[in-house]
Parts: structure tokens; sequence; C-alpha cells
């Protein structure tokens, strides 16, 4: 499952959705997000899909690889679709076995929860797989940079999201290797109860945290020896600047925010 981590990166290829600006990308995605949370019916989500598809199109990223990415977050679906379909109540019931009781809303709501992480996951992913940590780090700093005005240190917190993001790949390749070298010595990491399974992880977390202290020393030390000050003074080599595609994205945006607000008030059951 750690091998399966897409979070964090990048997928160089020529596109289309790789050559818009970062801020453009990363608003997109906030968009999409927030209208995941606006959506609460099936033509909203079937609209979130048909456009998910078109930009995964237009980003050239096999969709293999976007599905990959669902696999660490299964356990999490599963929590969430589990409090959702046995402990919301309401009219009617569906199934009822002495204490367990199944609702036509908690169903539903289970449904459509699963549904919402799924796309979730794939929009981060992708903004992720089209966008290098460099230009990321580029365009929330540009995006935020209004929040200077209020002494917010934007270009260091930038700057850490970024990092973070990009350990995310890096850390779960180093705990691939640690467990298949665990399991060379013959540590069990599948067998057993709860209770032995995370005791059975100590061996891999330990030299885990090791290992992330020392890359993040390195880093530091890397930073300190380069004279790394901030974004104080700081000059780019390629300065963002907005295109006509960007414009572009813009609208079908506000298009496909349209088109979700104009579903709400479209009544389908599932």
């Amino acid at each position: 499952m750690l091998k399966d981590m897409t979070l964090g990166q990048y997928y160089p290829v020529d596109s289309m959705v790789h050559r818009l600006d970062p801020r453009t990308k990363l608003a997109g995605t906030l968009l999409y997000i927030i209208s995941l949370f606006i959506t609460n019916n099936v033509v909203g989500y079937a609209i979130a899909f048909l456009f998910l598809c078109l930009c995964i199109g237009l980003s050239h990223v096999p969709p293999k690889y976007i599905l990959k990415g669902l696999k660490p977050v299964l356990v999490l679906m599963f929590i969430s679709v589990f409090f959702n379909l046995f402990f919301i109540k309401g009219e009617p019931v569906l199934f009822s076995w002495k204490f367990i009781t199944i609702t036509q809303p908690g169903l539903r709501q289970a449904i459509l929860m699963a549904v919402r992480l799924v796309f979730l996951i794939s929009g981060s992913a992708l903004m992720t797989y089209t966008t290098t940590p460099t230009a990321l780090t580029d365009g929330m700093e540009k995006g935020l940079g209004f929040l200077k005005v209020f002494k917010v240190p934007v270009h260091e917190i930038a700057m850490m999201m970024s990092i973070a993001l990009r350990f995310i790949p890096i850390l779960a390749e180093e705990a691939d290797k640690i467990q298949k070298a665990q399991m060379a010595r013959g540590a069990v990491f599948d067998e057993g109860n709860l209770i032995q399974r995370a005791k059975a992880l100590v061996p891999l977390l330990v030299p885990l945290f090791i290992s992330a202290f020392r890359r993040a020393t390195d880093l530091a030390m890397a930073m300190e020896a380069r004279c790394y000050h901030g974004g104080d003074g700081r000059t780019k080599m390629h300065p963002l600047k907005y295109g006509r595609n960007d414009m572009l994205v813009y609208t079908a945006f506000l298009a496909y925010l349209a088109l979700v607000f104009i579903s709400r008030k479209i009544s389908i059951g599932i």
C-alpha cells in the first residue's frame, strides 16, 4: 500500500494542464473540492465526474495512476461509509436486525460520501501529477501574496507545505524498503489480531522516523549552505504569468460551478 502513495509525485509529460500556471491549478483544485461539498445529488456528482474525466484526459496522465492513489485511503473510505451507513437514522428503514439498522438516508449519505472521497483524492492527485514542487511553491506564494499585508510569512508557509508534500512519496518509498528488509529478516506484518499488528509496526516506524529526521537535517544544512534566507528580496528565474489558456480554464471552472449550483435544484434519488 505504501508504494501506491501518489500524492506529491510528478508525472512528466507535455500537456495543456502541465503548461497551465500553478495558480490556476491550485485555484481550480480548491474550487473543485468546494463543489464536491456543495453537490447534494446524483446529477451534481455526475457533472463532477465528467469534469474530472475531462481534466484527466487533457492532462495525458494515465487513469491507472489516478486510481492507484485511491488504495491508501480505502480504510478511511470504509470507516466513513460504515459510520454513515449504520449511524444515520431516518425513514424508511431498509434493513433491521437486532441493533443493526440501515435506513435510506444512511445508505444515500454513505454512497455520496464514498464518491466524494474518490473525487477529492483524484482531483488532488491530478494537481500534484501535473505540477512540479517548485512550481507549486511559487504558485502558493504568489496566490497567497495578499496575506503579506497582515504580516503572514507566506513564502515560509508555501515552502514548508511544498517540502511536506514532496516528502510524502519519499517517506512512502523509504517505508516500503524498510518493510521489505524487515520481512527478509523474518518480521511478519499481516498476521495476528489488531494489537499484534500494531506492535509489529514498531520495527518499521522507529527506523522510518530516524530516516525522516536525518533527511530533514540534511535538507536544513543544504539550505543553510546555499544562504537561504526566506522570501524577502528573492527573484524568480521563471516569473509566473497568466496566459490565454489560464483565462479559458477559469471560465470553464465558473461554468462548471454554475452547473453544480443548477444541479442542486434537481431532485433525483439514488
